[in-house]
């Protein structure tokens, strides 16, 4: 029986390691290799390609890599779009914004599905583990190998979103103040992201990215719901609301943003007050397993080994 695990294990391994092999260095077609030429020999073409190419956002090698180890796995199990693009709006919300993130979420994912059941087969075949408990431990890593990186995904997306409302209420007094001051909506997004750079980056980050949104001729109206759209905060996304309504109907936006200035602190105290609220009923767990049996046995201990001697005398 363990030398039928060893072969296998042997066999998994190897198969893992010439397919990962043949992932990295495969050659390029003769399709690819000649366009390639043909663009470095080209004149005209050579120079709107070098233009195409500075205007890509450059990959790392990790991410080439990432690419070429989801590249087959795209090809056995191709995902859906509606897929693609619920997973590419959780790397935004959770930070990543590169067009090759989708893809080296995918060889993350599918690193983890297959590496760690291998890890656990080589385990089990070298402590000699019996058949039918290491398949159980195979099955076992490869659903965690599955829900692992979701799990870490939704993690950071949450964290994230937590980051950027706990900065949003500064960044509405800076933006209240800068339009009271007479800057425009534009100026004062501008501001917020430069004064809070060093404070709260993450919201400082996409008030910048919304700003080079309208700097390159997109509509305020657009950029604006782009904003809500990458950080999934339901009071960003209100005061996204609230700001096309202002500079549709041309009401004052700087009372606007005051108000719903207002407005945001008093949730946020109402928040805080809840999470104190729940703090009692988050203690009595550990509270109840931890702390009660050490009281029980200072209490209780002296009297229970007198009960016992008592007992013993008897």
């Amino acid at each position: 029986m363990i030398l039928i695990i060893t072969i296998s294990t042997f066999v998994c391994i190897t198969l893992l390691a010439v397919g990962a092999y043949w992932t990295m260095f495969r050659p390029a077609s003769a399709a690819t290799e000649r366009l390639r030429r043909m663009g470095e020999t080209s004149g005209v073409g050579g120079s709107v390609g070098s233009s195409a190419v500075a205007a890509m956002p450059s990959e790392t090698g990790v991410a080439a890599f990432a690419d070429r180890v989801a590249a087959p796995l795209a090809k056995i199990v191709p995902a859906s779009a509606a897929e693609v693009h619920k997973l590419q709006k959780q790397l935004m919300q959770a930070g990543y914004r590169k067009s090759s993130a989708p893809m080296t979420f995918r060889a993350i994912h599918f690193a983890a599905m297959m590496g760690l059941p291998g890890a656990v087969a080589l385990t089990c075949a070298l402590l000699a583990r019996p058949l039918d408990s290491a398949v159980t431990w195979i099955l076992l890593s490869f659903v965690v190998g599955f829900f692992f990186p979701r799990y870490v995904l939704k993690k950071l997306v949450k964290r994230r979103q937590q980051l950027v409302q706990w900065g949003l209420a500064d960044a509405l007094d800076l933006m209240v103040v800068s339009i009271e001051a007479g800057l425009g909506l534009n100026a004062a997004i501008v501001k917020v992201s430069d004064e809070l750079r060093d404070v709260h980056k993450d919201i400082s980050d996409e008030f910048e990215l919304t700003n080079l949104e309208i700097r390159v001729g997109r509509e305020r109206d657009e950029a604006l719901r782009n904003l809500a759209e990458r950080t999934g905060v339901d009071d960003l996304r209100s005061l996204v609301a609230m700001l096309i309504q202002a500079d549709r109907f041309g009401t004052s936006i700087a009372r606007a943003v005051r108000v719903y200035s207002d407005s945001l602190r008093t949730k946020r105290r109402q928040r805080a007050e809840q999470a104190a609220q729940k703090a009692a009923v988050k203690l009595l767990f550990p509270l109840s397993c931890f702390l009660f049996p050490t009281l029980f046995i200072a209490i209780l201990g002296p009297a229970a080994l007198n009960l016992i001697d008592s007992f013993a005398k008897m």
